[in-house]
């Protein structure tokens, strides 16, 4: 190993700011069933699917319609 290293000619990472947070989730069967399905079917890992749906409806601001019955 060298004593040092010249970092003047380094430039930064530029994935840096698509770092991944890692988060626990919990989720229904269901839901996990069909992404893993839909993977099988795509040759995309299910977290990916899961997060690719996620991040479509932040785009689209895509909010949830809840209608609470009694």
């Amino acid at each position: 190993m060298r004593e040092e290293y010249d970092f003047s000619q380094s430039v930064p990472n530029p994935y840096s700011t698509k770092l991944n947070k890692q988060v626990t989730v919990h989720l229904e069967e269901d839901v996990v069933d069909y992404f893993q399905a839909l993977s099988e079917e795509t040759d995309i890992p299910y977290q990916t699917l899961i997060n690719l749906y996620l991040k479509d409806c932040v785009r689209s601001k895509r909010k949830l319609s809840l209608e609470w019955i009694n």
